[in-house]
């Protein structure tokens, strides 16, 4: 069977068995559960109207049991035990965290991971405002957002082996293929760089990937709620004597405060959860581990279920409080 018949196929059956469990679980609820006859038929259509949407919301909330809190409760439980040798778990409490936290890899990725959110969240949500800006006062701008947005399309990993190419080294004695190096020599430098095994700095050159990407993403929601802005405020600022600098810092971007801020939040998620880029270019060797890649070494290179779950934990925790601000956020703004 085809790839592309098989996909059809799926989605044949997927739409048939939502539509046969509504009507299915409709009919046993109107006919066998609540009928609405005989003395407490009122009652009946009452207890029915209650229970019906919670029949639209099953399938839903079991989806999300099944992928979302299953996992949370046994990542959970793993953290809190070890494998024992002869088969099965023994219970040991904290003694993963502990052992995590006296590991120097897991604060190096702590600290790594900090360096990124302090960076990449600022900058690629910097840059999509001032090309979002720029783009929208030039003829080509649309043109320039498509040439900007279009590393959004490509998976982190794509684009990691495309940056690891830009910083790539060869001999002194050889043609330079990684444009920085091939820059660097031609404006002088004598012998070329392997970027990305100079400590520290080598992290910054990582997180150019993701702001890379992540600015197209900016770009584009900051566009939008720029366009959103009234034109009369920016008229009546405009009459006032504003320059566009005024204009811009002290008109425009009070006004979609709010939007930059869901812009930076999302950014941050996306940062904390980051692998792809540094498992493809470095590993996590040379000072560049972070708490996504220290948990999948732990996982599946140290079979070290324990730790590894420990530091998933550590994971969501830090994401937690980003999306239930977000979420907060969310109803007040529909409120």
């Amino acid at each position: 069977m085809t790839p592309a018949l098989q996909g059809l196929l799926t989605i044949a059956i997927g739409v048939s068995g939502c539509v046969g469990y509504f009507y299915l679980s409709n009919q046993f609820l109107d006919k066998v559960l609540f009928p609405p006859r005989g003395p407490n038929a009122g009652r009946n259509i009452n207890r029915a109207n209650v229970i019906r949407p919670w029949l639209f919301l099953f399938p839903a909330l079991a989806a999300l049991g099944l992928y979302l809190a299953y996992p949370v409760v046994e990542t959970l439980r793993l953290s809190l035990t070890e494998r024992v040798p002869s088969g099965g778990y023994r219970w040991v409490g904290l003694d993963n965290y502990t052992q995590m936290a006296a590991e120097p890899k897991f604060w190096e990725a702590m600290r790594n991971n900090m360096f990124w959110l302090i960076v990449v969240p600022a900058m690629s949500t910097a840059f999509g405002l001032l090309v979002a800006q720029l783009t929208d006062r030039i003829r080509w701008g649309n043109f320039a957002k498509s040439l900007i947005f279009m590393p959004m399309a490509i998976s982190f990993v794509g684009a990691s082996v495309i940056w690891k190419l830009v910083y790539d080294a060869r001999p002194a004695e050889q043609d330079q293929i990684g444009i920085l190096n091939a820059l660097y020599i031609f404006f002088g430098g004598t012998e070329p760089n392997t970027w990305l095994t100079i400590p520290f700095w080598n992290s910054f050159f990582l997180m150019v990937v993701l702001i890379w990407i992540q600015t197209g993403f900016a770009m584009v929601i900051l566009s939008a709620a720029l366009r959103g802005i009234p034109e009369e405020t920016i008229e009546a600022a405009i009459l006032d004597g504003a320059n566009p600098f005024q204009i811009f810092f002290k008109i425009k971007v009070p006004q979609i405060k709010t939007t930059i801020l869901v812009v930076w939040t999302t950014i941050t998620i996306t940062v904390l959860k980051v692998f792809d880029i540094v498992f493809a270019m470095t590993n996590g060797q040379w000072e560049t581990q972070v708490l996504a890649n220290y948990m999948y070494d732990k996982l599946f290179r140290a079979n070290d279920w324990g730790v590894g779950s420990a530091s998933a934990m550590v994971i969501m925790l830090l994401v937690t409080p980003i999306l239930v601000w977000n979420v907060r956020n969310a109803r007040k703004e529909m409120e």
